[in-house]
Formats: structure tokens, C-alpha cells, sequence
């Protein structure tokens, strides 16, 4: 570990995120960010010449067909798998407000 979190810097952040930490957390998120911060030293050590930067590590091919206007459902059709229906819409029970039943 180049260099080490203290365990000020988390309860920085930590007041900063609005988290209330135990001492022990403080400490226990202290080490695991040093740690953190010691793989991402390692890695600047890497020769990284010549290498393509990319967003990710597959080769990822976008699958784009042409953007049709295609006709919706009709009424009946979106409704035929609805349990229950009420004047051409969806019938659901009640969620929110008064009588809720919750």
C-alpha cells in the first residue's frame, strides 16, 4: 500500500454522503479503501504503450435496424389478457390515497 486512507478522510466523506458510521466501520472502510487505493497504484505501474483505450473488455457490435413506423395494438388486443376492464381501460385496485386497503 502506497498510501493509506485515514480514517479522518472517511469520516470526511462519510459526513459529506450523510452516513453515520460506527468507529469501527470508519476503520474497517479506511483499510478497504487504502487497499483500493494500493491495486489502482499497481496499476498505473503497468506499460500501457500502444494499447487502445476502449469502454469495454468484449468486442461489443450494435445490432441497428432501420427505425419503421409499425402499427400498435388496438384496444381489444391490449385488453385481451387484462384479468378485469372497465369501459376500454385496465382495471387495477386502488394503490394509493383512501381506501387503499393497506
Amino acid at each position: 500500500m502506497s498510501q493509506r486512507v485515514s480514517d479522518e478522510e472517511v469520516r470526511h466523506a462519510a459526513m459529506l454522503s450523510r452516513l453515520k458510521l460506527t468507529d469501527e466501520q470508519i476503520h474497517h472502510f479506511a483499510v478497504q479503501l487504502s487497499d483500493i487505493v494500493g491495486y489502482v497504484d499497481k496499476l498505473a505501474e503497468l506499460d500501457v504503450e500502444g494499447v487502445e483505450p476502449m469502454a469495454h473488455a468484449a468486442e461489443l457490435t450494435n445490432v441497428l435496424r432501420e427505425d419503421v413506423p409499425q402499427g400498435g395494438l388496438t384496444v381489444e388486443q391490449a385488453l385481451a389478457n387484462s384479468p378485469e376492464t372497465y369501459e376500454g381501460h385496465f382495471r387495477v385496485i386502488k394503490v394509493l390515497g383512501e381506501g387503499s386497503g393497506a
